[in-house]
């Protein structure tokens, strides 16, 4: 769901969205068959954009889906932790000062 939150209003494909799955299930040891979760992605997208409530909504555009924010309370909340999240790894990004005493003055 993070991937549909940075996606924002134009929404994601469905092939980039398979992309970020897949490399999020690659190990070292293990490499999953992109087909297979290209494949479920597509269809998971296709089930649960269906009803005005949904979570997920199509954009219009062909293969291209992004969060349903209109019509879904679940999706408001999602979007309103992410921002929490960003704010605080922003808060956090901050360089410090260098307050060691100099030694040529």
């Amino acid at each position: 769901m993070k991937v549909l939150t940075e996606a924002g209003e134009g929404g994601v494909s469905v092939q980039a969205i398979a992309k970020h799955v897949y490399n999020m299930n690659c190990t070292f040891f293990f490499q999953p068959d992109y087909e297979e979760i290209r494949t479920y992605v597509q269809q998971y997208l296709l089930r649960n954009s269906k009803s005005a409530q949904s979570i997920i909504e199509s954009t219009g555009r062909r293969g291209y889906y992004r969060l349903n924010t209109e019509g879904s309370a679940d999706a408001r909340q999602m979007m309103l932790q992410f921002r929490e999240e960003r704010v605080e790894e922003k808060e956090e990004e901050k360089p410090q000062q260098d307050l060691s005493l100099s030694l040529f003055d």
